[in-house]
């Protein structure tokens, strides 16, 4: 049986703001060929050290390696992604996730290129991604190398203003659970739709609808991911969904099956990405 440890970090409070959450994982080896190796959606792009072993990723019908001791930034990923360890045998992973406000603080990326894309961070900021691939190899301590990491992001941080529109429109969203429309946006911004898209665009790499369907299915998976009986789950498919039929759609969308056959087949893997 293969073995997890999911180690939490508490962010740097310059950083907490626009952060998910950091979180170091271990695993002894990969898991069983009959268990899922799911990760779904859940709005944060992610900045990822493989320090043990390296990481095998298939997000929709693209296949992505990422290898012992690289760097790498995964864009807003609006589809399911299988993952399992490149070689059985131990491994381990720095997450960070930031949350949608938080991205573009650090970047200055055209965001649009990364979605569903899982990208050596040195190809896309060049020689400070070089020479902070160079410390983290420096060092055995897992403990410094996250410092590193969150040092690193400190200086980008100096880099980049806010946006108070954009940042306006992902609160708005976050905290209608999704259920905020565009509509609603643009009487709010006074700011057309088309406006809207390009901003969401340059600093998320997504339109503001598509992020709202992946809040509001995170909603409904948290909930159903911890095992709550399905009379009860019921609730929560009616309270973000029109009827059975939208909510079969996403839920196909975001994890390649049906909930029948993923309730069957689930797994700390793919219920901890849901975990703060």
């Amino acid at each position: 049986m293969t073995d997890f440890r999911f180690i939490p970090v508490t962010p740097h409070p310059l950083l907490s703001p626009y952060l998910a959450k950091i979180w170091v994982f271990e695993s002894s080896g990969r898991l069983p060929a009959q268990e899922r190796k799911l990760i779904v959606p859940n709005t944060n792009l992610k900045l990822t050290l493989t320090y043990r072993n390296g990481i095998e990723a298939r997000v929709g019908d693209k296949a992505f390696l990422q290898r012992e001791n690289e760097l790498t930034l995964t864009g807003m990923i609006d589809t399911p992604v299988i993952l399992d360890p490149y070689e059985d045998a131990q491994t381990g992973t720095i997450i960070i996730e930031f949350n949608p406000l938080g991205a573009y603080r650090f970047f200055h990326l055209r965001f649009t290129e990364v979605q569903n894309e899982i990208t050596d961070l040195t190809d896309l900021i060049g020689n400070g991604a070089v020479m902070l691939r160079e410390q983290l190899g420096d060092t055995e301590e897992i403990p410094y190398k996250v410092q590193l990491l969150q040092n690193f992001l400190i200086q980008q941080l100096e880099k980049h203003a806010a946006d108070p529109i954009y940042d306006h429109c992902i609160q708005r969203i976050i905290a209608a659970n999704g259920l905020t429309t565009v509509a609603r946006l643009e009487e709010e911004t006074g700011y057309s739709a088309r406006w809207l898209h390009r901003k969401f665009s340059e600093h998320l790499g997504t339109g503001a609808k598509n992020l709202a369907e992946i809040v509001r299915f995170k909603q409904f998976y948290q909930a159903y991911s911890t095992g709550i009986p399905p009379e009860i789950l019921k609730q929560y498919i009616y309270q973000y969904y029109y009827d059975q039929s939208h909510f079969l759609r996403a839920f196909k969308r975001f994890t390649g099956t049906t909930p029948t056959d993923l309730q069957n087949s689930m797994n700390e893997l793919s219920t901890r990405n849901f975990t703060s």
